[in-house]
């Protein structure tokens, strides 16, 4: 097999009532899976609300969506926040960073059995993540604990470095969705029991993927004083033809 290449865009908007539907953001986004399974996402992520956040990511996955390596540069007010590179090996996960608040950081954190996922924080990666949940106990709950984050903020603005978190994934069952990219067989999940595990427990987040084995971003909305919808608007699938 030979490898195979998804491109795509997601657009931010926003569901407060004074700002109805408005455009607040985008993200540019590749998902290569290549002949050996592993998957490599690039995405660059732009939200306008101020202080405005640039964010460019490449994440490298196994097949079971587990990290092997990672790096993250942000920017936040338009100017440079933070820069750094995660690597995963079997006994512990390693970091080094560089950001504005603290300098110059390394992290090592010990671990005896693997990372199930890492959050950089694209949108169109917590749709990958999904993937860490088994299907075949059908729709209910999971808790994941020991996961880990780049930033533990919610629009992913501090940093980058490790940050130790567990949260749940709920799986509510399959359904036919129209986003503007077109109309797909779709999963529907919701992150849930983030209480306790970040410094501020996220609000309600509902989030629809392909499908299928690609777990690709279709819709996802945030409740609470978020308050935001982000939607794929548009997509193009590239076969490996040499």
């Amino acid at each position: 097999m030979k490898h195979r290449t998804i491109r795509g865009t997601v657009q931010y908007t926003s569901k407060k009532p004074e700002r109805l539907d408005q455009e607040r953001g985008r993200e540019f986004f590749t998902i290569t899976k290549q002949s050996d399974g592993v998957k490599v996402l690039q995405a660059h992520c732009e939200i306008d609300d101020e202080p405005n956040v640039i964010r460019d990511v490449v994440l490298a996955m196994n097949p079971d969506a587990s990290p092997i390596d990672c790096s993250v540069r942000l920017s936040v007010g338009d100017k440079y926040e933070g820069s750094g590179w995660v690597r995963f090996v079997k006994d512990y996960v390693e970091c080094e960073s560089h950001n504005q608040r603290d300098g110059r950081i390394t992290q090592k954190i010990d671990i005896d059995k693997p990372v199930k996922w890492l959050q950089a924080h694209p949108i169109v990666g917590d749709a990958l993540l999904m993937r860490i949940y088994d299907l075949s106990q059908g729709p209910g709950k999971t808790f994941f604990p020991d996961l880990l984050l780049t930033s533990p903020d919610h629009r992913g603005a501090t940093g980058p470095l490790l940050f130790k978190t567990g949260f749940g994934i709920r799986y509510v069952g399959e359904e036919e969705i129209t986003v503007k990219a077109g109309t797909f067989q779709a999963r529907h999940f919701q992150v849930v029991d983030t209480a306790g595990n970040l410094p501020e427990e996220h609000p309600p987040y509902n989030l629809w993927c392909t499908a299928d084995d690609d777990y690709l971003f279709l819709r996802a909305g945030v409740e609470g004083y978020m308050q935001t919808h982000y939607e794929l608007v548009d997509v193009q699938i590239i076969e490996a033809t040499a």
